[in-house]
């Protein structure tokens, strides 16, 4: 039987190639998946420049890839803020949805490259956040899933 296939395709992607001085990744939720796959690139390949990684979710529990994310941050390859937005009553960490001090500490620089995935709010809600920071708004990409 013949198949056909295509992709991968859209305009949510890591560039070949980019003169960013670091990189800024801010999740919601499952928002993270296609968020990984991009920061898993950058360490394999050796990228030293600043990576940071911001990621909420309702629950403790639902940080998915958790384990994976804290090993990269021991190892010194990211820098990781997880927040709880929901009720958690053994979670130490922060709580809150991402906000501008989230983002601040975050930032590797004004000129980082920036993807934002998650629910709608948090889509629309960061890149003002980031804009007030003085980042550059061709340097903020965004993927919302519904």
């Amino acid at each position: 039987m013949k198949i056909d296939l295509d992709g991968p395709s859209g305009s949510f992607t890591l560039p070949e190639s980019t003169d960013a001085h670091g990189f800024l990744f801010v999740a919601g939720g499952t928002g993270i998946t296609p968020l990984r796959s991009m920061l898993r690139h950058l360490i394999a390949s050796g990228d030293t420049r600043p990576i940071s990684v911001l990621y909420s979710a309702r629950r403790p529990d639902d940080f998915a890839y958790g384990p994976e994310l804290k090993r990269f941050a021991r190892r010194g390859l990211i820098a990781l803020s997880m927040t709880v937005t929901g009720e958690a009553n053994a979670w130490s960490g922060d709580r809150g949805r991402i906000g501008l001090a989230h983002l601040n500490a975050a930032l590797p620089s004004r000129d980082a490259l920036t993807f934002i995935c998650g629910p709608p709010s948090l889509v629309e809600d960061v890149p003002p956040l980031l804009l007030k920071l003085g980042a550059a708004a061709s340097r903020i990409r965004v993927e919302e899933w519904g």
